[in-house]
């Protein structure tokens, strides 16, 4: 039992780690399992804490970003001098971009969820597609050189803007090791948003993205009738848990990062990886 734990605290630290930065954490996910996995859960419990151990990256995002995720704000009335609750300026736009982006990798998710796991969620795959989003993200930097970014803070996004942003983002959907925040940075660069504002995106996108994967799969094990071990609740809780705390530093750490560097280094990170696991699968 110790162990099992040990190993959740671990997996904990590798999703709240990989989760935001442009590495693909279902990737690292999936090759843990593969190399370091669990071996008193059932295969049923593991494809749902894969997704749901994610709720607790979700919950860093909305504990470093509510003022500008809540789209509320109390004023008061000058005509009857009571306090309303009104729409932030901008933020109901802000929303919009956010659920329109998402809209594709939800249609795809909610049709294909099946299909994905049984094909693409296995460590050749995932080896594939982290060598080549790296070589990609490599490439799109050089690109990018010095160039001045068009879209410079969340408010001057377009819906056109968070469409394409969220095309990209159907990409991770469909291969895991891709990286949804990789697919999503990358296809923020390309049409000219600057890196911390196609972060920032990153995080967001990802409040709606990932409460709906998590959702789903936590729907679909219940409804499977699929009993659970106290032994998988407490690897449940504590891998939710890690993945909060260590969220919380990740995420404050990139968005310092970027302010000074490019996404360069995850490139060649990513490259290394999948030739180094597929090295050791042969």
């Amino acid at each position: 039992m110790f162990l099992e734990i040990l190993k959740a605290i671990v997996f904990g630290i590798v999703e709240g780690i990989t989760e935001w930065l442009p590495v693909s954490s279902t990737g690292h996910l999936i090759l843990l399992k593969h190399f370091f996995g669990f071996s008193q859960v059932s295969e049923a419990f593991w494809e749902m804490f894969e997704v749901v151990i994610q709720l607790g990256a979700i919950l860093a995002v909305v504990l470093l970003f509510w003022n500008t995720l809540w789209p509320f704000k109390k004023r008061r009335n000058k005509q009857t001098g009571k306090t309303v609750i009104a729409w932030k300026k901008g933020a109901f736009r802000m929303w919009v971009q956010i659920v329109v982006a998402c809209i594709p990798a939800a249609i795809v998710g909610i049709l294909f969820d099946d299909v994905i796991d049984e094909y693409f969620y296995n460590p050749i795959s995932v080896s594939i597609a982290l060598i080549v989003v790296g070589a990609i993200f490599i490439i799109v930097e050089m690109m990018q050189g010095n160039r001045r970014p068009k879209i410079r803070n969340i408010h001057e996004m377009t819906y056109q803007t968070a469409i394409i942003i969220g095309m990209f983002q159907l990409l991770a959907a469909i291969f895991p090791g891709t990286s949804r925040s990789g697919a999503t940075i990358i296809g923020a660069l390309l049409i000219g948003v600057s890196r911390a504002t196609a972060a920032e995106f990153t995080f967001f996108l990802a409040v709606p993205v990932m409460l709906g994967a998590s959702l789903l799969k936590a729907a679909k094990f219940l409804v499977a009738g699929v009993s659970i071990t106290g032994l998988e609740v407490v690897i449940l809780i504590i891998g939710t848990l890690v993945a909060f705390v260590v969220s919380v530093f990740v995420i404050r750490f990139l968005m310092e990062y970027i302010k000074k560097h490019d996404f360069k280094v995850f490139g060649w990170y990513r490259i290394v990886l999948g030739i180094l696991v597929i090295a050791l699968l042969h």
